[in-house]
């Protein structure tokens, strides 16, 4: 048991964000998260890119890196194959992460970097007035869309499990249970972990979750996946999932009608890359899934990148490493 609390993460500076903002949430959280697994600051490094959200690394006692636009994955992997004992954290948005970084987040998850990656999704770029972002729905009217969007959204998941993420799951800003259990389950996943945080941007797309998030409906538009236990959902939990045979595809329905029972419904696994493709495709009127959706077991790159490096060669990298700036270099 960890005697850290999340004020032994926080810095001495002045946290600048909007009123009311999402990132303020997940800031506590990740402090939360930290202080329980009781990780040392001195191993720990955050990296962020370009974004509202990239100025968490300031917020955080640890070693961080505030980087350039959509590179924050590729100075992370930089900083894990450096030293692979440090506890390496990314931070991007929709914007950041998936627009001018989305090649280099491609790269890391197939790769399997050892990175616990949180992709902070407000649908819309925040830090730059309100423009629309790559996850934002159709229609959706900004300064650079004043008709509406036409652009088909960007699915994080749907991304991640498609450039091969050992692990994929989301969460909602706010919550204070959840969201610091799936970011201890990332930190403990051995290999790249995408977590998308859905996120309120009060200023330029205010409540844009509302469909999913509102606390009124949300035990009927969300669905908290478990893995070995069934789809069920519902304020009575008297809904589930099951599969339509005919469709091969998921469909809600009420137990108890025509004979339904829990033996109907589908088991959740993260280990199915189909199921996960289901659950992450879902739209209304089914529910948003929340939780771990997708999780294997598959060797970290950096693992298997010092592993195939002749003996001794970890040392020599390190040993340089601390040299410091050297005139000679020969």
């Amino acid at each position: 048991m960890s005697n850290l609390s999340f004020k032994d993460f926080a810095t001495d500076q002045e946290v600048r964000w909007c009123p009311g903002c999402g990132d303020y949430s997940i800031l506590k959280a990740v402090q939360k998260t930290l202080a329980e697994l009781g990780s040392d600051p001195a191993s720990t490094v955050f990296v962020s890119g370009i974004g509202c959200s990239s100025r968490l690394p300031y917020y955080v006692n640890t070693y961080g890196f505030h980087t350039i636009h959509g590179r924050a994955p590729a100075i992370a992997t930089g900083v894990k194959l450096a030293n692979p004992e440090l506890d390496v954290w990314v931070i991007t948005g929709d914007g950041d992460g998936l627009s001018i970084g989305g090649n280099h987040l491609l790269h890391a998850l197939r790769r399997n970097v050892n990175l616990n990656i949180l992709l902070f999704n407000n649908e819309i770029y925040g830090l730059t007035k309100g423009q629309y972002s790559p996850t934002s729905r159709i229609g959706t009217v900004s300064p650079s869309s004043p008709g509406g969007s036409v652009d088909a959204p960007v699915h994080p998941g749907v991304f991640a499990l498609g450039a091969g993420a050992s692990f994929i799951a989301r969460a909602e800003d706010v919550d204070q249970k959840g969201l610091p259990t799936i970011l201890a389950a990332a930190r403990n996943h051995e290999g790249a972990a995408l977590v998308e945080i859905l996120q309120n941007c009060i200023v330029y797309n205010k409540d844009v979750f509302d469909d999913v998030l509102a606390k009124k409906t949300a035990a009927e538009t969300q669905i908290h996946v478990r893995h070995g236990e069934p789809l069920i959902y519902g304020q009575d939990g008297n809904k589930g999932l099951r599969l339509n045979p005919q469709k091969l595809e998921l469909e809600s329905v009420n137990l108890g009608d025509a004979g339904i029972s829990e033996a109907d419904l589908l088991i959740h696994d993260e280990t199915n890359p189909t199921l996960a493709q289901m659950l992450l495709n879902m739209e209304a009127p089914l529910p948003a899934a929340m939780g771990i959706l997708h999780r294997v077991k598959r060797p970290a790159f950096e693992t298997s990148y010092w592993s195939h490096k002749p003996a001794g060669r970890t040392q020599r990298v390190k040993a340089l490493l601390h040299q410091g700036n050297l005139v000679d270099r020969r």
